[in-house]
């Protein structure tokens, strides 16, 4: 099927020349893969004959181990099934980055305004301030991987302490743990999405906001926030979206949603090339 698809687009590679095609049903080396993975999950409920069959029926589930192997560079996953059910069987196998203790999704949106990244629209439904702040340090580690400064606006429905709600405080709280850990880092809130995105709004709020220029990372409060902003802008921006971008991973892996394209697909595997590369 591969190789007449390659052949019908026209495309200039050959499976076992210019890459590596596996079988999911036909793998080699599957009672390796099957003993790993029943040395991950033996003590969480997982006997022998199920690890042979979860490694043998999920691609995921191989794909992970191979990345753990080192058989390969990188890894992306969906986007058939749900993002959390992929995310959970990548977590299994590939854990989290030393010193790491909150993984997050990262979109990016480049749109004819601005180019934005939103978190965390996939992974955390309600996080609290210590991840908010973790979230936000992962996120602007990541955007100094494309070469730009983050500009992290902490937002909310809230304007610098407008509102005496939980998620306004949890958002103040985050802000105090990301100046502890980065004081170098620029950010500031709790804020609206408009003076995040507005120096003019700002200004008029707070002229001494700790926030130069306009943000271009936004940091929400949930993922219904995360999500609903994500989408909205999307389609209304009719930008370019890169993404989601797992942040957190031991290893470079991504997981893809349902609704992403062919050119997402592009995209986030060059990007996950590139990722496997600086972290050599």
């Amino acid at each position: 099927v591969v190789e007449a698809r390659i052949e019908e687009l026209g495309l200039p590679v050959r499976p076992g020349v210019d890459f590596e095609l596996i079988d999911s049903q036909d793998y080699p080396g599957y009672a390796d893969l099957a003993s790993d993975y029943h040395q991950l999950m033996g003590r969480r409920g997982v006997q022998p004959e199920a690890a042979e069959k979860r490694v043998r029926s999920r691609a995921t589930i191989l794909a992970s181990l191979l990345l753990r192997r080192g058989e390969v560079d990188a890894m992306i996953a969906g986007p058939v099934g749900t993002y959390r059910e992929h995310l959970g069987l990548v977590l299994d196998v590939i854990g989290l980055r030393e010193g790491v203790t909150t993984a997050a999704a990262l979109q990016l949106l480049i749109l004819e305004q601005a180019t934005l990244f939103i978190a965390d629209p996939f992974v955390n439904y309600d996080p609290d301030a210590g991840q908010i702040a973790e979230i936000t340090l992962l996120a602007a580690e990541q955007i100094r991987r494309f070469g730009i400064t983050p500009r992290a606006a902490l937002v909310s429905h809230s304007n610098f302490g407008s509102s005496d709600f939980d998620s306004a405080g949890k958002m103040r709280q985050a802000l105090a743990l990301i100046r502890e850990r980065a004081p170098d880092l620029v950010v500031d809130g709790e804020m609206q999405a408009d003076s995040a995105l507005s120096t003019g709004v700002r200004g008029r709020i707070l002229p001494d906001s700790l926030l130069t220029g306009e943000a271009n990372l936004l940091i929400m409060p949930n993922i219904d926030a995360a999500n609903i902003a994500f989408t909205a802008l999307k389609v209304l921006g009719n930008g370019v979206s890169v993404g989601p971008i797992l942040l957190g991973a031991a290893q470079p892996v991504h997981v893809l949603n349902r609704t992403v394209t062919a050119r997402g697909i592009a995209n986030m595997s060059a990007f996950a090339v590139v990722e496997a590369q600086t972290d050599r």
